[in-house]
C-alpha cells in the first residue's frame, strides 16, 4: 500500500475540490473557480500553480477579446494520475488502464462460461503486471478498483467457491497500491456521476441493463449504497406479476428468447425484430414501473437508463420506458424524466476505475 504515503497524493480538500469542478464542469478559469469554491483570488492561484507544478492540471491558451482581462482556461493533466478498473461479470472479465480524464488508455478482457476465483485472480495479476510493464510511469497509478456483483454464489452451484472469497484481499497481496471493491451496478452509476456527459441534478436512480439488470442511486450529489451495500439494487425490485426487475428486462431473459449467448460487444448484437421487440415492450412495463416507486420513495427527478446493449436497443428502451410512465398513475408525485445514458459497455469498468480516483481526488474521499 506505498501509494497512501506519496506526496503527489497528498492534496488538501481545496485543491481535490478544483479537480472535482474542473472533472464535472471542463476547463474554467481561475476567476471561474474563485466564483465556484469561495475561496480568494490568491488561494486559487496558489492552489493552481501547486496542481499544474504536481502534474493534475494543464493551462489552455489564453482566451481575449472578452469582457474583462484574458483568462487561462485549466483542464485535467490525462496522465495526472492513472486508475486500474477490474469488472467481473457472468461471461466477461475487464481490467483497463483509464487516465486522469476518464479515457481507457489500456482494454483487456478474457471470455469464460463462468468466473471462477482462481482464474479471475490470475487474469487480474497478469493484466496488471503487463500494463505496470508497459507504462511509462507506473507510480502514477493510484489504485485498483473492482467492480463486481455481490453474492456470486446465487448464480449457481458452479459458483461455490465465491462463497467467502475475498477477492479485495487476494488481489492486494501483490500490490503497492489500495484496492477499492464495490457493487456493479454501483459503479456503473458512479461512472455516469464521474465521467458522464449528461447534466444530471443531484438526486437521480440509475438502472444498467446487463446479463442481469442492476442499479444504483445519487442523492444529495453523491453515490449511495446503504449498510449492506445494496442500495439501488433495483434488478431485485419487485414488479407485477410476482417476478422482480431482473426476471423481466435483462439481457438473459433475452437470450433465453433466442436460444443462445449474445456476444459481448455490440457489433455481433444480431436479435430479430420479432424477438427483440417483444422483450423491450415488457421490460420497459418492468422499468417504468421500477422508476415510478423510486420516485415515490426518494423524489428523483431523472432516471438514467443505460446498459451493455448497442445504443439502437438503448434508444428503444429509453422511449418505450418514457411512454410506459406515462400511463401509470401518478397522483401525488412528478414523473421524473428518463434520460439514456451516455457510458453504456464501458460504464462498469470505468466505475470500478472511479473508485480509487474518488478516494483521492473527490473533496470527501470518496464517492458515498
Amino acid at each position: 500500500m506505498l501509494n497512501d504515503s506519496r506526496n503527489w497524493l497528498d492534496l488538501s480538500r481545496n485543491e481535490r475540490l478544483i479537480l472535482s469542478l474542473i472533472r464535472r464542469r471542463g476547463p474554467l478559469p481561475r476567476a471561474a473557480l474563485a466564483q465556484a469554491t469561495g475561496l480568494s483570488a490568491q488561494a486559487i492561484t496558489n492552489q493552481t500553480r501547486k496542481l499544474i507544478q504536481n502534474g493534475f492540471l494543464d493551462e489552455g491558451a489564453v482566451v481575449r477579446g472578452k469582457v474583462g482581462q484574458p483568462s487561462t482556461p485549466l483542464s485535467l493533466a490525462p496522465d495526472g494520475a492513472l486508475f486500474l478498473g477490474l469488472k467481473l461479470g457472468r461471461r466477461l472479465v475487464e481490467l483497463a488502464l483509464v487516465d486522469f480524464t476518464g479515457a481507457i488508455k489500456i482494454h483487456r478482457q478474457e471470455i469464460y462460461a463462468h468466473p471462477t476465483p482462481d482464474r479471475i485472480i490470475a487474469f487480474a495479476r497478469h493484466g496488471i503486471a503487463t500494463i505496470l510493464s508497459s507504462v511509462p510511469d507506473p507510480g502514477r497509478i493510484a489504485g485498483l478498483g473492482v467492480a463486481t456483483p455481490f453474492r456470486l454464489w446465487d448464480w449457481g452451484a458452479e459458483m461455490a467457491d465465491w462463497h467467502g472469497f475475498d477477492l479485495a484481499g487476494r488481489l492486494a497481496e501483490d500490490l503497492r497500491f489500495p484496492v477499492f471493491l464495490e457493487n456493479d451496478g454501483s459503479t456503473a452509476c458512479a461512472a455516469e456521476l464521474i465521467f458522464g456527459r449528461l447534466s444530471l441534478p443531484l438526486d437521480f436512480v440509475h438502472l444498467y441493463i446487463a446479463h442481469f439488470a442492476g442499479g444504483g442511486v445519487v442523492l444529495d450529489g453523491r453515490l449511495r449504497v446503504g449498510p449492506a451495500r445494496n442500495a439501488g439494487a433495483l434488478g431485485s425490485m419487485p414488479v407485477p406479476g410476482g417476478r422482480q426487475l431482473l426476471d423481466v428486462a435483462s439481457v438473459s431473459t433475452l437470450e433465453a428468447r433466442l436460444g443462445h449467448s449474445l456476444p459481448p460487444d455490440d457489433s455481433g448484437w444480431v436479435v430479430p425484430a420479432e424477438i427483440e421487440g417483444p422483450w423491450i415492450a415488457e421490460a420497459a412495463k418492468a422499468l417504468a414501473f421500477s422508476v415510478l416507486a423510486a420516485t415515490a420513495l426518494l423524489d428523483i427527478p431523472v432516471a438514467v437508463v443505460d446498459g451493455a446493449v448497442p445504443a439502437s436497443t438503448r434508444r428503444l428502451l429509453v422511449d418505450a420506458t418514457r411512454a410506459e410512465i406515462a400511463t401509470l398513475p401518478a397522483a401525488g408525485i412528478d414523473r421524473p424524466l428518463i434520460q439514456e445514458g451516455s457510458l453504456a459497455r464501458s460504464a462498469r469498468i470505468l466505475g470500478a476505475a472511479a473508485l480509487p480516483l474518488a478516494h483521492f481526488f473527490e473533496p470527501d474521499g470518496s464517492l458515498t
